[in-house]
């Protein structure tokens, strides 16, 4: 065999060798990863505290991943926390007061969903009608949620936070007054026991009205106007945009808004199409 044979055939030889050892380690390589990722999920199944702790601080690293791209941190959760509803998704009756009552107060319609059908089940289960409790609230606060008067009455339905602080224990205490459906619960609460002392609807709301302020000379006139202009909508009836009732917790003059389309004819598009 010639010299130029012989190097030929080493060459192969060679690479023969090189290729049988890449596969080699290939394959004791991959069978090495498959042992150690059997091996993390047998200790992750055997050690719930391990495998918590590894998806917090992988969770953690993609937030601090989105944070560094955007500028933003991650509140994953906060739609959920969000008092909020879609009108569509309410009864017609409930959302054709949503509607009437975003108008009216220039308030964003989906928080004023959920206020309402939280009104309509707080509100029937405490055996006081609904579009009441929405027109207490409408003249307490004009659906201001962090309202508060000169006196200490705080929330959608100003109640006296520190006077009826046992009622907010079962919400996590007083700071709940500022939450809108803790607030609606627990202004219910108040006004049925005033009902029910006074025996009548009027002596009701002149005891809601002594409880939260001082000066309530035309409240229970405010609040039963209110509420009948609320029950003609949430019966059907188009109902002009009277002047907004000045909350109890402000002083400053409202101007009515102009006269939009009555909100029962957007309900009905919506139930039509």
């Amino acid at each position: 065999m010639t010299a130029l044979g012989r190097l030929s055939l080493g060459a192969r030889r060679f690479s023969t060798r090189v290729t049988q050892g890449f596969f080699e380690i290939t394959q004791h390589g991959a069978a090495l990863v498959g042992l150690l990722v059997l091996f993390a999920v047998i200790t992750l199944t055997a050690r719930p505290d391990l495998r918590q702790a590894g998806e917090a601080k992988l969770m953690g690293w993609l937030q601090d991943r989105q944070f560094t791209t955007t500028g933003l941190e991650p509140q994953p959760d906060a739609s959920e926390r969000a008092t909020a509803a879609h009108l569509h998704e309410l009864p017609k009756s409930q959302a054709a007061v949503a509607l009437w009552i975003s108008r009216k107060y220039k308030v964003a319609p989906e928080p004023v969903g959920a206020l309402v059908a939280e009104a309509w089940e707080t509100g029937t289960r405490a055996k006081l009608d609904p579009t009441l409790v929405l027109a207490v609230m409408a003249v307490e606060s004009g659906f201001n949620p962090f309202a508060q008067s000169p006196v200490g009455a705080q929330g959608l339905m100003q109640v006296m936070t520190k006077v009826h602080s046992d009622k907010y224990q079962s919400f996590g205490g007083n700071l709940a007054a500022f939450d809108p459906v803790s607030n609606l619960r627990v202004g219910v609460r108040v006004l049925q026991e005033c009902v029910a002392r006074a025996g009548s609807l009027e002596g009701g709301l002149r005891l809601y009205v002594g409880a939260v302020s001082n000066d309530g000379s035309d409240y229970v006139g405010k609040v039963l106007a209110e509420h009948a202009r609320l029950r003609q909508v949430a019966d059907g009836r188009s109902v002009a945009l009277a002047p907004q009732v000045t909350p109890a917790a402000t002083a400053q003059p409202v101007v009515a808004p102009a006269p939009q389309k009555p909100a029962v004819d957007q309900v009905a598009a919506w139930t039509e199409s």
